[in-house]
């Protein structure tokens, strides 16, 4: 069964961290693209971060770049979202997405998989 799931949101002051996760089944995991995209109401879904898993350099949204950090385990088919420094308008619920390419984007259209998302909720 292809699922994704994440977890690790909540609610956090300004300022604070969380580290969301997102693991992935019924996937092939190295080699593909692993996104986290973010939505807050009335907006627009928002590309946060992406890796191809094992193979390449991460990119960031300018927005969260220098505070955000996207990571990898590959033995247990997990990816990371590490956020930091978070701020008031970090609030979204956050998702983790599937591209079956070995090229990455930050691009919603470009992915195949969505995990049902997780809160993430920063107050100032």
């Amino acid at each position: 069964q292809v699922q994704l799931v994440e977890s690790g949101g909540g609610s956090v002051q300004a300022g604070g961290s969380l580290r969301l996760s997102c693991a992935a089944s019924g996937i092939t995991f190295r080699r593909n693209c692993m996104g986290w995209f973010r939505q807050a109401p009335g907006k627009e879904r928002e590309g946060v971060a992406a890796i191809v898993v094992g193979a390449s350099m991460p990119i960031y949204a300018d927005s969260v770049k220098g505070r955000f950090t996207i990571s990898q385990d590959i033995a247990n088919n997990t990816v990371y979202l590490q956020m930091n420094s978070l701020k008031s308008e970090d609030t979204a619920m956050y998702y983790c997405a599937y591209k079956a390419a070995l090229t990455c984007s930050r691009r919603s259209s470009d992915f195949d998989i969505w995990g049902q998302g997780t809160q993430v909720t920063v107050s100032s």
